[in-house]
């Protein structure tokens, strides 16, 4: 095939030059308009040299060369290329409408959270990120709020997920309704939400704000016939002059909402300094605590039960102990609750129960023991599988085997733990319930299950002697036990008076440091042998049994 000439090749660009789609135009300098294409007029229009300068900003370019900025005309976008010429400049200008849109609309989904149509952490990351990068912007007239809902968990897990994700998109319509259009709002994860506040005083709007949230969030919400109750918490973050970090202020709001959930009457908290201290201190304990149960070191000790018609020791009940090798002893009181957040108890009960069986079946035969179970082990379906398995492994007799439990253990809607508890009990396994009287419902639980045994909080007993209101609810308790059939163990027993107050009230079961503190293992089996427990004299016949 023959090479085309000079003029041939030059026509054939000049008819690719007016055919194709793109706005193609050679311009000078002044602005004069040298070449065009007919895309070219369709868009800036013919003959219009005077203003297209101006709208093309070439000025602004005379330094750029292949530059593509974004031009707007008439609803579409178009992506402009500036090829400087000795000439003049060549415009390229491609119509990117469809593919700018889809873009948009990609990033729009990347930033939105598809259940509640807010946005989502990626957009409330980005919002925080870039008020913080802004050079002359004042941090103290923003903050960061995040959000919780108190039972959400409780309401997903009871009344099916299709009930859970429509109350959080009427909390998230509601939570939209109370801000303003400044305000980012997104859905971080579950049922948390976060809203970054702007242009507002500091930290009186979040502190109003919050108080907003928590009255409308906290009014009720009506789905599929269903009445439905949430509490909200906030944390509050205000930003400061120094706050440089997005994750920094994320985390103080996190911190805050933790110290607002854990202090049941507060609506909101705002972040403090010492609060990130304390989850250092938290955390730090949190992962001693998991390091103690892989090298063994908790112990049980065991405080004995004294029945006060047979004069003699009839039980014990196992108490969880920890001595950590670079903190020392560690209080039930710290570990405990923690243990509990975090579901570490469940292993950890476990150990405990296994450890208690397996002491307990060294003891006489008619000497029971008495373990803590917590809600968080019952919220395990294995739970009656396991205390079958270490019943069976220590080969004690199920009827020495006393589950204690509190009645935050019969907080379930589902009633799985009282299904537990029933076949656990048709096993032969006892049933207790502990700290009665502190709770709000332990009357009905009684009326749900058949206790073994009713424990009087030792608050109670110690309270009794300056308070007759005490003393009238040991004796109600008493009486209630002796109607029901069931035996009542007063805690707390330290002295001579409580020993005849709860007994003259009709208790049947006393433990305390009166009978004895508790006792590692290795001292059990001779304490139980010496058959009496020596207290001291009274003149009252119940401080007389041996």
């Amino acid at each position: 095939m023959s090479a085309l000439t000079s003029k041939q090749a030059a026509g054939l660009a000049l008819s690719a030059f007016m055919t194709l789609d793109a706005a193609l135009g050679m311009i000078a300098s002044d602005g004069r308009i040298l070449m065009t294409n007919p895309a070219f007029d369709r868009l800036f229009g013919k003959n219009s040299s005077e203003d297209l300068l101006g709208r093309l900003q070439l000025s602004s370019w005379n330094e750029a060369l292949d530059t593509s900025p974004l031009l707007s005309i008439n609803d579409h976008t178009f992506r402009v290329k500036v090829t400087a010429q000795p000439q003049g400049y060549f415009i390229n200008a491609e119509d990117i409408t469809d593919q700018f849109d889809r873009t948009a609309r990609e990033a729009r989904r990347a930033r939105t959270d598809r259940l509640t149509e807010l946005g989502n952490r990626r957009l409330l990351r980005e919002g925080l990120q870039a008020l913080l990068d802004e050079p002359g912007v004042p941090q103290d007239r923003h903050a960061l709020l995040t959000i919780d809902l108190d039972r959400f968990k409780a309401i997903n897990d009871t009344l099916g997920r299709k009930i859970g994700d429509a109350l959080l998109c009427l909390v998230a319509r509601r939570i939209r309704s109370t801000v303003s259009d400044h305000d980012v709002v997104a859905r971080l994860y579950g049922d948390q939400f976060g809203i970054l506040q702007s242009e507002q005083a500091q930290p009186a709007s979040a502190i109003a704000l919050a108080k907003r949230l928590r009255d409308l969030l906290s009014r009720p919400y009506m789905l599929e016939g269903q009445l439905i109750e949430v509490t909200a918490r906030v944390g509050i973050a205000p930003l400061t002059p120094d706050t440089t970090d997005v994750d920094q202020v994320i985390n103080n709001a996190d911190l805050a909402l933790n110290r607002a959930k854990q202090d049941r009457a507060a609506d909101y908290c705002i972040f403090e300094s010492g609060m990130d201290q304390t989850m250092r201190a938290r955390r730090a304990l949190e992962t001693d605590l998991r390091r103690a149960l892989a090298l063994r070191e908790f112990a049980l000790v065991y405080q004995p039960q004294f029945d006060l018609q047979s004069g003699r020791v009839t039980g014990l009940e196992a108490l969880l102990r920890w001595n950590s090798p670079t903190r020392g002893p560690v209080s039930p009181m710290e570990f405990i609750p923690l243990a509990e957040e975090t579901g570490i108890i469940s292993p950890i009960g476990e150990w405990v129960l296994r450890t208690a069986c397996r002491d307990a079946a060294g003891w006489p035969d008619d000497i029971t023991v008495a373990v803590n179970v917590s809600a968080v082990q019952f919220a395990n379906r294995a739970l009656s599988t396991t205390v079958l398995s270490a019943l069976a492994d220590s080969g004690l007799d199920p009827r020495r085997l006393e589950l204690e439990i509190t009645e935050s253990v019969m907080l379930d809607a589902r009633g799985t733990a009282l299904g537990v508890l029933q076949r656990l009990r048709a096993t032969g396994v006892r049933v207790s319930l502990d700290d009665f009287g502190t709770g709000y419902s332990s009357l009905g639980y009684l009326r749900s299950f058949p206790f073994d045994k009713i424990k009087i909080d030792q608050s109670f007993v110690r309270g009794a002697s300056e308070d007759r209101g005490n003393r009238a609810i040991v004796r109600a308790i008493a009486s209630l036990g002796q109607n029901l059939g069931m035996a009542t163990v007063a805690e707390g027993v330290e002295t001579t008076e409580h020993m005849e107050r709860v007994s003259t009230a009709g208790c049947t079961h006393v433990q305390g440091y009166l009978i004895s503190r508790p006792l590692p293992p290795e001292q059990v089996r001779a304490f139980l042998a010496r058959g009496t427990v020596a207290l001291p004299p009274s003149s009252s016949d119940c401080s007389k049994v041996a």
